[in-house]
């Protein structure tokens, strides 16, 4: 086979390649002959067959194409000074040569290839570790790579923050030392430099020209290399006119030493670019993986909490010779601020309670739990309702809770059917008798804004059969798809049509009122009732 060979200029620098086998192939997968970066090479990109008398180039079903001196090809006879172009604009050149070779250039070709071997090993370590070990391990293993091929004695990365700000992450030197401290002794203008532009920065001497007043804090440590390049990763766009890319720089790679251009050299530059490019791809991968863990950790605590919330509140159904009754919640998140209790007092009585806490997630679930251990204390004694609530809104104030303030009905339900109530701030509870719907307002504010406010209480007769309805804004105020709100009017009319049954089952009939009446519309707030009828 004639002497062919392929001058390359990449990401990696200039080299030459000898064609050795009479199929040829190229692509950034590792098992290629000619093995390329670049962000449009594709994995298995192009071959170019010998088939005894010519050397043809075939396209291998590329996603940004191969081109021969500008044209776009799926297969063409190669002549000797064809230029042959992989992708568009992001992928690699490459000049097709056939005929006598130049032995002089065989010792640096060797070189070359072994660096780009090196360097290629180093990659793959970083692809694996990216989606699978925490952003530390990642950071340490970047930055020990990058000291080792280019010879710098320390080295940092600086990420971009949430504002956005590059933020100090990790400092290593030789031996894989860890640099202590949360800083780094040295100039900030050439890494934030680095960052806005996207472009690499080289200095030779800082001790030359200028240069040294402008990082007198650098060169006072005795620094006079350094090296910086950004982190960037590629991303893909689909639009109509072709494939496009777009580059989000994620931050720095920072690089130094004492001894003067000792981090000179175009290969050590575009071994670094190159590590670097591969570098931001497993740093976000890290990044991506640790917030995934973190997320799953909250999850996981979430669904405890929500757990726990559960079995603070008592059983869905409880019943007594006098009474029988039903209630529930449904968060509109994982845990919700709404509450439901109930107890048997010592003088015979039922007590009962429905609260709603402003706001929604885990700051209205903490301040629910609060709320009802504070009335389950208060009413262990068979005071009155108003008496109690006076109590709870005391204790809530002394607390300062800020921007939380919660709502209740609470009542006692004697033997001889006297309901005695009190509503804090709440939607009015209905009492639905066999003549008339009630709304029990007589109360008082919401509890906990402030201190020292009356609370009034008011005494309703029941007889067999009543239903008393207490219920939270999320029931009443419950929005369709259109907008509309679910109101009082359709409560009342789901107890008419369930009068004669069970507590419970007239629970689950509002409940699926609700949901059907909401049908295409996201909960907006968490959905609470507690229905008692009394026997008599």
């Amino acid at each position: 086979m004639a002497h062919a060979r392929i001058e390359v200029t990449d990401t990696v620098g200039q080299r030459t390649v000898v064609m050795s086998k009479p199929e040829f192939t190229i692509g950034r997968r590792e098992n290629n002959d000619l093995r390329l970066a670049g962000s449009e090479v594709s994995r298995d990109h192009a071959e170019i067959v010998h088939d005894g008398s010519n050397f043809v180039l075939r396209d291998r079903g590329s996603r940004y194409g191969s081109f021969v001196n500008g044209e776009q090809v799926s297969e063409r006879i190669l002549v000797h000074g064809d230029r042959i172009r992989l992708g568009r604009g992001g992928g690699a050149d490459l000049v097709f040569l056939v005929g006598d070779m130049d032995t002089a250039a065989e010792p640096a070709t060797a070189t070359a290839i072994g660096d780009l071997r090196h360097v290629a090993a180093l990659l793959e370590g970083l692809r694996a570790l990216g989606s699978g070990r925490v952003l530390d391990d990642v950071l340490a293993l970047v930055l020990d790579s990058a000291i080792e091929v280019s010879g710098a004695e320390r080295g940092f990365i600086m990420l971009k923050g949430e504002e956005p700000k590059l933020e100090f992450k990790l400092a290593r030197a030789r031996g894989r030392i860890t640099l202590p401290g949360r800083g780094f002794e040295t100039s900030r203008k050439i890494p934030e430099e680095v960052f806005d532009t996207g472009k690499p920065r080289i200095e030779a001497d800082l001790l030359d020209g200028d240069l040294a007043n402008a990082h007198m804090g650098t060169v006072a440590l005795g620094i006079r290399n350094v090296l910086c390049v950004p982190l960037g990763i590629v991303r893909y766009l689909d639009k109509a006119e072709g494939p496009a890319h777009d580059e989000e720089r994620i931050g720095v790679l920072y690089l130094d030493s004492r001894e003067r251009g000792s981090l000179q050299g175009s290969a050590t530059r575009s071994a670094l670019e190159t590590l670097a490019t591969e570098a931001a791809i497993a740093i976000e991968n890290a990044r991506l993986y640790r917030e995934t863990i973190e997320k799953a950790k909250l999850d996981q605590e979430i669904r405890i909490a929500a757990e726990i919330q559960l079995a603070l509140m008592p059983r869905k159904t409880h019943a007594r010779a006098h009474f029988e009754a039903a209630a529930t919640t449904l968060p509109c998140r994982s845990i919700g601020g709404d509450f439901f209790d109930y107890a048997d007092l010592s003088n015979g009585a039922f007590s009962f309670a429905l609260g709603d806490v402003a706001g929604k997630g885990p700051p209205a679930a903490l301040m629910s739990a609060l709320v009802q251990g504070i009335l389950a204390a208060q009413t262990a004694s068979p005071t009155g309702p108003a008496a109690t609530i006076s109590r709870v809104n005391e204790a809530l104030f002394r607390r300062a809770i800020e921007n939380r303030f919660v709502t209740v009905a609470y009542g006692q339900l004697a033997q001889d059917g006297r309901l005695l109530y009190c509503n804090a701030g709440h939607n009015p509870p209905l009492l639905v008798t066999k003549t008339q719907v009630k709304r029990l307002e007589a109360g008082g504010p919401i509890l906990g804004l402030f201190e020292g406010l009356p609370f009034a209480e008011e005494t309703v007769r029941l007889d067999p059969g009543d239903w008393v309805i207490v219920f939270s804004d999320g029931v009443s105020e419950a929005l369709s798809a259109a907008g509309e709100e679910y109101g009082e009017q359709r409560i009342i009319d789901v107890v008419e049509g369930h009068k004669d049954d069970k507590p419970e089952a007239l629970l689950d009939a509002l409940l699926e009122n609700v949901r059907t009446f909401t049908h295409g519309a996201p909960q907006s707030d968490d959905v609470t009732a507690l229905v008692i009828r009394y026997r008599g």
